[in-house]
């Protein structure tokens, strides 16, 4: 299935919704006002919380934990490295990790080394804006909020990449 993720550049906090590729809503994004650190939730249409992100505070290079319901679901570090940027990413779902490019715009993730998602960011464009192709064999959720974390790291205002 294809995404569209538009987020929305003038805000006070992260609130966004996620559209199927005929432009029909399909969940929520919520970020906390006036939190320490980032913390955005993703919500189905009738409003259930599907995932819970929250950033690690004080640490050297970005983290951030995934959580679905109660029980962590994953866990996405980004390495240190000089040229190409790198994560580590833990997760109940397999082996995951992201080939291509993140830098410029588009990548894939893997699982065990087979893509299951293919994202694409558009280079132009008045807010940052994704196009998001998971595979059906995946949590469509969990994989959309790799790539929203992906996007605070890289193009939030608190970079620090």
């Amino acid at each position: 299935m294809r995404y569209l993720i538009r987020e929305k550049v003038f805000t006070f906090a992260d609130r966004f919704v996620i559209e199927d590729e005929a432009g029909y809503p399909r969940y929520e994004v919520v970020g906390k006002i006036l939190s320490l650190g980032n913390k955005l939730s993703i919500y189905d249409l009738d409003g259930e919380e599907l995932i819970y992100i929250e950033e690690k505070l004080f640490k050297f290079l970005p983290e951030y934990s995934i959580y679905k319901g109660s029980r962590l679901i994953g866990k996405i570090k980004k390495e240190f490295t000089f040229f190409k940027p790198s994560f580590n990413i833990e997760s109940s779902y397999g082996k995951l990790t992201l080939e291509g490019d993140v830098l410029h715009h588009n990548f894939n993730i893997l699982k065990d080394g087979t893509p299951i998602a293919w994202i694409s960011k558009k280079w132009i464009s008045f807010s940052d804006t994704y196009t998001v192709d998971i595979s059906d064999l995946v949590d469509h959720a969990f994989i959309l909020s790799i790539v929203i974390i992906l996007d605070q790291i890289f193009y939030d205002g608190n970079n620090n990449s």
